[in-house]
């Protein structure tokens, strides 16, 4: 009789398997340049791009709103702050995306 905390049943399942095709794509668009066809790599860049956007919209309307020598209504701080925020967002999340990827393939994982 197993128990559910046996070694075996706490082992990470194994990775889905690609194409040597697919494998080489990755290779390339991750190091040289290209298309990220990556669901969750995109979705994950999505979320944190929004998040970043929302947060310093708000950040920069309070500070518009506090700062009356910026003569800025606090709409103005908000869209000046979402647009930093998208900017800052898409940069971060890529460089993270760029560092992860890379220490992925110099591990031999292509997926």
């Amino acid at each position: 009789m197993t128990q559910p905390h046996d070694k075996e049943a706490r082992q990470k399942p194994e990775p889905r398997e690609i194409s040597s095709g697919q494998a080489a794509y990755n290779i390339v668009s991750d190091t040289y340049t290209g298309v990220n066809v990556r669901w969750r790599d995109n979705l994950l860049q999505a979320a944190f791009t929004l998040s970043v956007a929302l947060l310093s919209a708000a950040v920069v309307a309070i500070l518009a709103v506090l700062n009356p020598s910026w003569k800025l209504p606090w709409y103005g701080g908000a869209l000046i702050g979402a647009f930093v925020g998208l900017v800052l967002g898409v940069f971060t999340s890529g460089i993270f995306l760029m560092f992860y990827r890379g220490v992925r393939h110099l591990r031999g994982r292509h997926d």
